[in-house]
């Protein structure tokens, strides 16, 4: 069993690669390496289905390939929006390709493209042992993973969807969104998508092998909360009086009422 589980994810993994390898070709024609985070999600909706394809058909994995799906197909529509409304590559992206100079395009190639594709072979990992396993029928694990991910899904889409009306009116130039799903964690959608990959792996230990599907819900969580997410987006703000001030009452992460 343990073999199947590695070759399909094998299989995934040269999906990815190739798939990033091609996203890398435009990006690099259009100057912009910051096209690959609109690529994150559908890494993820490609790497489900193969596993799919290649596994047992139940309909546990018929149920998590459509929950990643919807997932990935969210996510990247609404980066892609964001990457198409603005004409510059992001700030990230740049300070990147100014510290690289002549060796830009190898080093983004190797450190950002293939390394996410490694990335998301390992976050995809529940679903990949889903897929290939064959397990019971549904059960109260596999209804309680389907909750937790219902709800982090409602975070993550509804918190982007507040966010996005916010900055699109013109009165709210330069301040802070504070309200909605923000009034109680100051990243509603970070936390969504970590809750997601938390209730696909309770689906997944309904079957076989599928407590090894761990490494994805961690890798997800550590990326959002100490990498590339929450880091960030604090460090921007930090010193601003408005910021400090919400940051006060506010809950980083998980959602909690706001304090006094």
């Amino acid at each position: 069993m343990f073999n199947e589980i590695a070759l399909t994810a094998g299989v995934c993994l040269a999906a990815s690669v190739g798939f990033v390898t091609a996203v890398f070709v435009a990006a690099r024609s259009k100057k912009r390496y910051d096209l690959i985070d609109s690529a994150w999600g559908v890494g993820f909706v490609l790497a489900a289905l193969i596993s799919w394809l290649l596994g047992t058909r139940e309909l546990r994995t018929v149920l998590v390939t459509l929950l990643v799906s919807l997932w990935g197909i969210r996510l990247a529509r609404h980066i892609f929006r964001r990457f198409r409304s603005h004409h510059t590559e992001d700030w990230r992206y740049a300070q990147m390709r100014q510290r690289w100079g002549s060796q830009a395009d190898s080093n983004a190639f190797i450190r950002v493209f293939i390394l996410q594709a490694v990335l998301i072979t390992i976050g995809v990992l529940p679903v990949i042992i889903i897929n290939t396993v064959s397990g019971p029928g549904l059960n109260w694990l596999d209804i309680t993973g389907l909750a937790v991910w219902v709800v982090g899904f409602y975070f993550e889409s509804i918190g982007d969807r507040q966010l996005a009306a916010f900055l699109k009116n013109p009165v709210n130039k330069g301040k802070l969104m504070t309200s909605g799903l923000w009034k109680y964690t100051r990243h509603p959608n970070y936390f969504g998508e970590s809750a997601q990959w938390w209730g696909i792996y309770l689906i997944a230990l309904s079957v076989p092998y599928g407590w090894a599907g761990i490494v994805g819900p961690i890798l997800i969580t550590v990326l959002v909360t100490r990498v590339s997410g929450v880091p960030l987006l604090e460090k921007s703000y930090a010193g601003r009086p408005d910021w400090e001030a919400y940051k006060a009452r506010t809950s980083i992460f998980i959602p909690l009422p706001p304090k006094r």
